[in-house]
């Protein structure tokens, strides 16, 4: 027996399971190369895998062990115990979430904000790829990738370290279906292997076809196997979309096994044809031998070629953002039939030279040891199979939420919060929740009142305390008890409005302080009402007569002046006007002798040429304001603001520094009788 080779480790052993065939690669990097050292494929004798989806585990786990035993003989007997698989972009679901944080104040942002940020876009994107699809199938995240970030509501490429009130991110998060990872399992397990990483067949392709520095471009990857053709779209540096057709070589096989009534083995020689042979001579299932001419095989094979590639640039499109790229690169085994590459760059509208088919230019830094493999679009994906090992360790780990069993597809950096989802928890469940807020309109202007902050999910670690961003591995024990809601914000309307301010009439001479009123929604409320959402609340600078008559306890009086002009019931009074009301009766028989002696002292011929002035229903009087004679009528006594019925004066508008009322030259007030033959003045005086 020859002896162990030496190998650097980690010698990765890389699994690409195909629809068509098995690809196994085992190789090691050294620098910035990677070294192949043992290689092997295996064509399924049945169709035991159909689209990418296993359908036949133990046949498909019998063919894992041809191809381990023939690379650990090419290895000179070294066992190979674990191995790095990807699973097709046929059940692969993606989905763009929204991840958004504000803060109660202006924070610094660190990595435990950012790492939560992105895991809230994670829950909302599993919860539109579930609207989306409509189906009790669960689904595991198998990996994200984050698109865009914003600061404040602006796009930002790194969020850390600076202050913000609010963060947001875009996410692109993929997704697998439970029964297609356990299938994998399953079939790798019954070969004696265990999984040390898995990834997925569009990104495994994608690593070794676009490199980093070609991913700022807006290009397209297809990696046209035989059951499907996996698309992944790059800009500004990230990946920005995963999509998949269930469309790939085998439909053009088909077509070929009936055009030319052969198995289905030969029709995939039949596809194969170099543009270098001039025929091929093949068997149909009668036996009866045949020659054929690339040309021939081209010409059976166009409308099928058309189909696929209009649909794969559809898809190009669509996930584009209904946009066309760039430039597209193909990979795999369907991608190398010749007018393939034509055909797609027509119907992305992009010339001939911007659609190619990658293969040997791409894997440079790739140095076979193997006899017979040469470099080939068909080793891109198992190459990056392997190359994925060493960014990250990704398998699936089993630990328990609650005293429940949880499966975690383990990317290093699982977290109580993955945990926790994969649980079934929503984002809602994990995270403290805010209680609802309260709006409301004060005095024209929108204000809100904030809704109280519930209590945070409490969190056993195998029996300590931790937080939701703890790291989490394989066996832990794990004691969730919910978040709560916070209480709905609440409030009376004193709280809101400031009534505690007075507000201040001059009534009947006198200053009368009153409390301010608020209306909400046109009614007048209390400092105790309670305030709904969407109340409109005005806090009033104004009383009405009734309301003020109300406050003061008294009978509304016949007559009220504000500002000398008669008011009634809803007459609006503001800060500081003069309100005054009478009784004439009263004044008249109270003044009438005092007038009546001064007319005497003053103008003894005056009191024997006129009659007495007495109260008389109705009598009519004539007096002199301002130089202008006037007539009152229709009252039985008449006082000093009567004349504002037939006399024009502003009393609303100030324009002087005091108001000046007389009667006879003698200072007068709003209420002062009036007798016949009165001399009035009034003016502003500055």
């Amino acid at each position: 027996m020859a002896a162990l080779i030496k190998y650097p480790e980690p010698l990765v052993f890389g699994l690409d399971i195909g629809t068509r065939s098995i690809v196994g690669t085992v190789g090691y990097r050294e620098g910035s190369q990677f070294n192949i050292v043992a290689q092997c494929v295996k064509y399924h004798d049945t169709r035991a895998m159909l689209d990418g989806q296993i359908h036949d585990i133990s046949k498909v786990g019998e063919e894992i062990i041809y191809v381990k035993d023939a690379l650990e003989k090419q290895l000179s007997g070294r066992k190979l115990k674990e191995v790095c698989i990807a699973a097709a972009g046929r059940v692969l679901k993606t989905s763009v979430g929204k991840g958004y944080y504000e803060f109660s104040e202006n924070t610094v942002v660190n990595q435990e904000y950012i790492h939560s940020l992105e895991l809230i876009g994670v829950e909302e994107a599993h919860e539109q790829m579930a609207k989306e699809n409509e189906t009790d199938v669960k689904f595991f995240c198998v990996g994200y990738t984050v698109i865009k970030y914003y600061l404040n509501g602006y796009e930002i490429s790194n969020l850390e370290g600076h202050k913000a009130h609010n963060i947001g991110a875009d996410v692109l998060a993929t997704f697998l279906p439970e029964e297609v990872v356990d299938g994998l399992y399953a079939a790798v397990s019954l070969a004696g292997l265990e999984i040390s990483n898995m990834t997925l067949e569009p990104i495994a392709a994608i690593q070794v076809a676009i490199p980093e520095s070609y991913r700022l471009l807006n290009i397209a990857l297809i990696d046209v196997g035989a059951g499907t053709s996996d698309i992944s779209i790059t800009k500004d540096g990230s990946i920005i979309g995963y999509g998949m057709l269930p469309k790939a070589g085998d439909e053009i096989t088909d077509v070929l096994v009936k055009e030319f009534l052969v198995e289905f083995a030969t029709a995939e020689k039949i596809k194969m044809i170099g543009t270098k042979k001039k025929s091929l001579s093949y068997k149909d299932i009668m036996g009866i031998s045949h020659k054929i001419t690339p040309q021939e095989v081209y010409d059976k094979t166009e409308a099928v070629v058309e189909e696929i590639t209009r649909k794969i640039s559809e898809k190009i499109v669509k996930l584009n953002g209904d946009k066309p790229v760039s430039a597209a690169f193909v990979v795999g085994g369907g991608g190398k039939i010749p007018g393939f590459t034509e055909k797609l760059a027509e119907y992305l509208e992009l010339p001939k030279e911007r659609v190619a088919l990658r293969g040997e230019e791409v894997l440079g830094f790739v140095n076979i040891f193997v006899e017979g493999v040469k470099k080939d679009p068909l080793l891109v994906t198992p190459i990056g199979i392997c190359l994925n090992f060493f960014d990250q360790k990704n398998r699936f780990i089993f630990l328990h939420v609650n005293g429940e069993r949880v499966k975690l597809y383990d990317n290093d950096k699982l977290t109580v919060f993955d945990a926790a989802l994969a649980y079934g928890l929503s984002n809602e469940e994990v995270f403290p929740k805010r209680g609802a807020d309260l709006h409301y309109t004060l005095n024209g202007k929108k204000k809100f009142s904030r809704g109280n902050q519930g209590e945070a999910a409490s969190i056993l670690l195998n029996g300590k305390e931790v937080g939701m961003n703890h790291l989490v591995q394989a066996g832990d024990e794990i004691s969730i008890t919910l978040s709560t809601r916070g209480e709905d914000a609440s409030a009376v309307l004193g709280e809101v409005a400031d009534l505690t301010s007075m507000i201040s009439f001059i009534v009947n001479d006198k200053t009368v302080s009153c409390p301010r009123y608020a209306s909400v929604n046109g009614r007048l409320e209390s400092e105790f009402y309670q305030v709904n959402d969407g109340d409109v609340i005005e806090i009033l600078n104004y009383y009405t007569l009734s309301q003020l008559m109300q406050f003061m306890d008294i009978e509304a009086p016949h007559e009220v002046f504000v500002n000398g002009a008669r008011g009634n019931a809803d007459t609006k009074i503001y800060e500081n006007f003069n309100v005054a009301w009478i009784d004439r009766e009263e004044i008249y028989i109270g003044d009438r002798f005092v007038s009546e002696e001064k007319e005497s002292e003053q103008n003894d011929t005056k009191e024997q040429e006129e009659p007495e002035q007495k109260p008389d229903p109705g009598r009519n009087i004539e007096v002199v304001v301002n130089g202008t004679p006037i007539t009152l009528m229709g009252k039985s006594n008449y006082v000093f603001v009567d004349i504002f019925d037939k006399y024009d004066f502003d009393l609303k508008s100030v324009k002087g520094t005091k108001l000046v009322q007389s009667i006879d030259g003698n200072a007068a007030q709003h209420f002062s009788p009036l007798y016949n033959g009165a001399v009035v003045e009034i003016y502003w005086k500055e």
